[in-house]
């Protein structure tokens, strides 16, 4: 008995599907398929089959090193997996172990721009069946359902801001190794400050051109395509999907973005505010509301002219609300993040709500009779893990349904009133999840712990590194 089969890993659904892709891979004659997983920044992993070796993947899966999951943003494994008491509970991780990489038949697409390569996202589970407790898909699917379970669906949609810049070196010489590497050398794509403009879209064209195709090819839903506020920012919305198919779509939509911009000698960042010149930080807002699942209505939606929302919205964004500092850790997880709380910039800077009002965290875009009623929650950066960030909504919301937390009156002057304000730095944030019982209820407290701890490692690296701030502020002065 196969692996799959001896832990009934797969639905019925997926066990069709595993039939279909295969004979899609004959069909096609694909040469190689890509298997890969989410780890815990939301980066892909995997390894790549040749097309002989994919039956035998979708019996036993593929197995892969368990040291990946203790690895931070610059691939240095920080929690050591040799020394019992720095593994936070998870003994099967011991060695640097074998986990199982098991795919989801489902998820399979061609990609556009390699089509000789399949693609197929996978879960990880250990060597006795049981879900890897670390893993960010199982983590939001497990958000879904408790969902699910209380009668609603999670609907949202992506609204991704990124730096689209033309690549002049990749920096790989020699000296440009390390953990991490040198970043490449870029020039601007556009100047920047003329949002929206027709001139600058057409400047553009060409290359987005060349990531439309490629991002329709791969089946994902595109809405529009825009020139953002600052030099060589662009941004991609996308129509509204259910439950963690929008994560799914998330990662597969960086990967593509970075891998077809490279091929055509251009970079695609999803860095925050990254070290360019006049700069404008980047956002991922996330449009979100609530389906019932019993009437496929939209529950968000006020009843009369005089409502914001409905009650069971204004509780749900109650949640957002309460539980934003800690669920920063989620929506902004790296330090580079925390330079985009700032006032009058577009982006929030506190845990308040306003209706349609873009400098607020939590933006209500709600009307009697609009099925799209719905709240944006602008706090977001395009770099967070999609499962930790959609799954940290649900978790949060639903808080507020339970509690019944009321979010307080709307405000109109978002960069002054008394909200708390967002957390200023990651370490910050960190904190607040570190004692925040909503998170620690929902994740458990062996992935709060292990994730605080990833990022306690790459605080510390970070505040130990010479900037050229200091060199300037302090090395002729004293």
């Amino acid at each position: 008995m196969s692996f799959i089969e001896k832990y009934d890993l797969w639905s019925p659904e997926q066990q069709q599907a595993a039939k279909e892709v295969q004979n899609r891979i004959r069909a096609e004659d694909l040469s190689v398929v890509r298997f890969s997983f989410p780890d815990q920044h939301g980066i892909l992993r995997g390894k790549t089959l040749v097309a002989g070796g994919v039956e035998g993947a979708f019996k036993n899966g593929l197995t892969i090193a368990s040291s990946l999951l203790m690895k931070d943003t610059a691939h240095r494994t920080v929690i050591s997996v040799f020394t019992p008491q720095n593994v936070p509970g998870l003994k099967e991780v011991r060695g640097s172990a074998d986990m199982v990489m098991v795919p989801d038949p489902t998820t399979f697409r061609v990609l556009p721009w390699a089509p000789h390569s399949g693609w197929v996202l996978c879960d990880l589970y250990f060597r006795d069946g049981r879900p890897v407790p670390i893993a960010t898909r199982h983590l939001c699917h497990n958000a879904m359902k408790s969902l699910a379970d209380q009668g609603y669906d999670f609907m949202s949609g992506l609204e991704v801001e990124f730096h689209l810049t033309r690549m002049v070196d990749p920096r790989l010489a020699l000296s440009d190794a390390g953990q991490p590497g040198e970043p490449s050398t870029v020039e601007l794509t556009h100047r920047g400050y003329n949002y929206l403009t027709e001139l600058n879209y057409d400047t553009l064209d060409p290359i987005l051109e060349i990531l439309r195709k490629n991002v329709q090819g791969l089946g994902l839903d595109l809405a529009s395509l825009e020139v953002e506020f600052g030099p060589s920012q662009v941004e991609m919305v996308f129509n509204v999907g259910q439950g963690s198919q929008p994560a799914d779509d998330m990662v597969l939509f960086r990967a593509a973005a970075k891998q077809v911009c490279q091929r055509h000698g251009y970079h695609a960042s999803f860095m925050c505010r990254p070290r360019l010149p006049s700069v404008m930080s980047s956002g991922w807002h996330l449009h979100q509301s609530l389906c019932d699942r019993a009437t496929h209505r939209n529950v968000f939606e006020p009843s009369g002219p005089t409502e914001a929302m409905s009650e069971t919205g204004l509780h749900w964004m109650g949640g957002l609300l309460k539980n934003a500092a800690a669920a920063a850790v989620f929506s902004t997880p790296t330090i580079n993040g925390y330079k985009r709380y700032r006032p009058f910039s577009l982006a929030p800077d506190r845990a308040a709500w306003g209706i349609d009002n873009r400098g607020v965290m939590v933006r209500a875009l709600c009307a009697p009779g609009d099925r799209a009623s719905r709240v944006e929650n602008r706090v977001g950066e395009p770099a967070a893990n999609p499962y930790l960030y959609l799954a940290s909504q649900v978790v949060a919301g639903m808080d507020g349904l339970a509690q019944k937390i009321d979010p307080g009156p709307p405000t109109e002057t978002p960069y002054d009133n008394q909200s708390p304000l967002l957390p200023q730095t990651l370490a910050e944030a960190v904190d607040a999840l570190q004692t925040n019982e909503t998170f620690r209820a929902a994740f458990g407290g062996l992935f709060i712990d292990y994730i605080t701890q990833i990022k306690r490692s790459e605080i510390r690296r970070y505040e130990l590194e010479v900037s050229e701030w200091e060199q300037r502020e302090y090395f002729d002065l004293f």
